[in-house]
């Protein structure tokens, strides 16, 4: 089945939902299949439904397709809270239950992965299936990978001995726990230019890094309330770990790698996620940290032929 058609630029118009006092964006399409699953596209920390406008135009042929901007995102409210995994995920299980009102498939990339991978783990009568896209994370006795992304700047000491090393490491944590570290950084990370320098890092093609790219981006990062959600991100202790979720999944899944990501070493994680949950299924992709934006046929293709294949 043809899941192809050429990308769109044009956002696609959304509305809102109401979840605990705060104004949820999300965008629908394609119309209801009685024998498919719909589909729940969630993106990655910086980005929102506009990131996955050249994949709903597309996947709407053949599903009932849902984009949605996770609370602090996008253009949904950004209200003083902590966030987290916990959070997102009854901000999706919430919305599958009371907006989709059925199982969906879920798919996110990177923060929106493990949000993602948090509702079908701890939440399974919301998850038909699990497609992850270049998933954060962090699994046990391991570093966490190098996320948030649309937004983060590498901020990294030159390489001394391990004992100044670790030094410098705490040293950086505190500083940037700092209100106006934290603040200056803010300033630093939105501003157009960087995030054209950050996009460029983690884009294998560079085509792809346009101004309605950056724009997309750049918006909602000025927004009332960005700056709490940009600080909280940072400082709230990280959620649940990824192999413990893995322990607990039941729903099938598919991993989707660009594997010129500079912030993940692709088939490093794709080994420990085969050790968790060795029944998924994989495919590497000649793409950075967002395939779904650099290739976005091919990786509607295998999205549709994979949903259709574990959902007859």
């Amino acid at each position: 089945m043809q899941a192809t058609t050429a990308p769109s630029t044009t956002p696609i118009p959304g509305k809102y939902w109401q979840w605990r006092g705060h104004n949820i964006y999300y965008v629908r399409a394609g119309e209801k299949q009685p024998q498919r699953p719909p589909l729940l596209l969630v993106h990655g920390f910086g980005a929102s439904t506009d990131h996955w406008r050249k994949n709903i135009t597309g996947l709407d042929r053949d599903f009932e397709v849902f984009a949605i901007d996770l609370l602090g995102f996008g253009r949904s409210a950004k209200p003083k809270l902590q966030y987290g995994g916990d959070l997102w995920r009854d901000q999706l299980h919430d919305f599958i239950s009371e907006v989709i009102g059925q199982k969906a498939v879920l798919a996110g990339n990177s923060l929106g992965g493990y949000a993602s991978l948090c509702v079908a783990a701890q939440r399974p009568d919301s998850a038909a299936g699990l497609v992850l896209l270049n998933s954060a994370g962090p699994f046990n006795q391991s570093q966490s990978t190098a996320e948030p992304e649309a937004l983060q700047t590498e901020i990294q000491p030159p390489k001394q001995s391990s004992a100044l090393e670790n030094l410098l490491g705490d040293s950086m944590k505190w500083i940037l726990q700092q209100p106006l570290a934290q603040f200056l950084l803010f300033q630093y990370v939105r501003q157009r230019w960087v995030i054209r320098q950050t996009l460029e890092k983690v884009y294998l093609d560079k085509s792809a890094i346009t101004d309605q790219l950056v724009e997309e981006i750049y918006r909602p990062a000025y927004d009332p309330g960005a700056m709490d959600v940009f600080v909280s991100v940072f400082n709230t202790p990280q959620g649940e770990k990824v192999d413990v979720l893995l322990k607990q999944l039941t729903c099938p899944l598919l991993l989707l790698w660009g594997e010129a990501d500079p912030w993940m070493n692709s088939r490093e994680r794709s080994q420990k996620f085969r050790k968790y949950y060795p029944e998924l299924t994989e495919h590497f992709l000649r793409a950075g940290h967002c395939p779904h934006d650099e290739i976005p046929e091919q990786v509607n293709q295998l999205l549709c032929d994979w949903v259709l294949s574990v959902s007859q």
